[in-house]
């Protein structure tokens, strides 16, 4: 008897991939082949000389391969740590005041308008549009008190192919804009529904999150039933911590009986594994050794800790604790929806602390590529070479903190095929190529310069999901 028939593969590509790997944060390999199946995903990624034995195996045939031209590659999809959904319509305007004035002179007011599905639709709708058609295949969303319209936020998600955790956001004190908060009881409930209908609807790739929004937004108690939720239903967090100084002060003055503002969160059982807790900026080093013990996760949103002047996380601090570590766009807080502006932005708050003499050496490109999209799902990196730390260290770590470190990240065999192809002559690209430039050049000239017009198809899953379809 004859092998059973393999069935027909969805994709074979032929041409370059661009990825992070557990031996190098930007590993570049030319004249590949990559097989996806019909699950999306990956089955192969060998050199082009092994075309015949591949398609003897897999069944395929030469015209069944997409060849890229020269000036394409693919690279893995981009991950968003952190990003607030509703705050999408009034990005990239109203960032002239610090945070705690911008959240309720802009922020909560806008907010406040989500009960009203139509409004959310619109917002929602573009917001993920805008997202992949920039490369985000991955997005750790933010919504607003309104459960309904949180759960529509899943649903246009789902329906437009991308990957995402969803939260409803909880808040039970707001003095400043007091008709943006819930009840204790009505919050916890609420956020009961939220997780078990859109569990329910059984979404491929979009899961809850337990959102609590900070410490100042949030009762002790609301805090305790959040935790003991997450714990029982055994959920990913995410919240704030230490944006900026007058937060912190503020959070010591709510709360004195608890050591600082890590100690609020891990006291009631919100810093876990499954935690990811944006900017981080002023935490001590006993706070940074309690999240490296419990395995949390930070999202660095510099983007935002620029624009509303609230600090620069020193990203080298946080890795010599070995705490995971993540991008995020913060939309809109930072005034940009694309994580290639996070890249940059990474740069920028790296250099200005070498700048300042605060540290001798900062993140590489080739690093900040790593923390958009691998997110070390190898685990402990060795960082040494690059950062001259000397010791093993926990390098960005966006898919480990979101728990799909063995689902996506790179190319490697077995994950699904979430990627980006890159056209760096497409015919209104931002950027010029020279006769001189080589791959590299061509490379670093995307990430500094590109955008969303070099980003010609995007696949979640082994699905194309940029273009957009005529159905959504």
């Amino acid at each position: 008897m004859g092998s059973p028939q393999r069935p027909p593969l969805a994709h074979v590509f032929r041409g370059t991939f661009v990825h992070s790997s557990s031996s190098a944060p930007l590993e570049i390999l030319h004249g590949h082949l990559l097989g996806v199946d019909d699950n999306g995903t990956i089955v192969f990624l060998e050199q082009s000389d092994q075309q015949e034995q591949l398609a003897e195996k897999w069944g395929f045939k030469t015209s069944d391969i997409r060849q890229l031209s020269k000036h394409e590659f693919f690279m893995p999809g981009l991950v968003d740590t952190h990003i607030h959904a509703p705050q999408y319509s009034f990005t990239g305007t109203r960032v002239d005041l610090p945070l705690m004035q911008w959240l309720t002179t802009y922020t909560f007011p806008t907010e406040a308008k989500y009960q009203d599905s139509g409004f959310a639709e619109e917002v929602y709708t573009r917001v993920v549009r805008r997202t992949l058609k920039n490369g985000t295949t991955t997005a750790c969303y933010f919504a607003t008190i309104h459960t309904d319209t949180s759960l529509l936020l899943a649903e246009i998600i789902d329906k437009f192919g991308q990957r995402a955790f969803v939260g409803k956001v909880c808040m039970d004190m707001n003095d400043s804009v007091p008709q943006y908060k819930e009840f204790t009881a009505d919050s916890v409930q609420e956020t009961e529904r939220f997780v078990t209908e859109l569990l329910e609807k059984k979404y491929p790739r979009v899961q809850p999150v337990i959102t609590p929004r900070f410490g100042p937004s949030c009762t002790e108690d609301l805090l305790c039933a959040l935790g003991d939720l997450a714990q029982a239903r055994d959920l990913h967090v995410q919240s704030h911590i230490s944006e900026n100084e007058e937060e912190v002060k503020l959070v010591e003055n709510m709360f004195p009986a608890y050591k600082n503002y890590t100690d609020l969160y891990d006291k009631n059982k919100l810093l876990t594994s499954k935690t990811v807790m944006a900017h981080a900026c002023y935490l001590s080093e006993e706070e940074l050794k309690l999240f490296s013990l419990r395995g949390a996760a930070i999202s660095h949103c510099p983007n935002s800790n620029f624009s509303l002047r609230s600090g620069v996380l020193n990203v080298r601090k946080v890795l010599e604790h070995n705490v995971k570590l993540g991008l995020g766009t913060d939309v809109a807080g930072g005034y940009s929806a694309s994580m290639l502006d996070a890249i940059r932005k990474a740069m920028m708050a790296s250099n200005s602390l070498q700048i300042n003499k605060v540290n001798e050496t900062g993140l590489t490109l080739e690093e900040a590529f790593q923390l958009a999209t691998l997110g070390g799902s190898q685990g402990l990196y060795n960082l040494s070479k690059f950062l001259k730390l000397g010791k093993k260290l926990n390098l960005m770590l966006p898919y480990q903190a979101l728990g799909l470190d063995d689902v996506i990240g790179n190319f490697e065999v077995g994950k699904e095929f979430d990627a980006l192809l890159i056209n760096t002559k497409a015919s209104d690209s931002p950027f010029d190529l020279f006769s001189a430039d080589d791959f590299e050049d061509t490379l670093q000239k995307f990430l500094y310069l590109g955008d969303d017009r070099n980003i010609s198809e995007v696949y979640v899953a082994g699905k194309q999901v940029v273009p957009f379809s005529s159905s959504v």
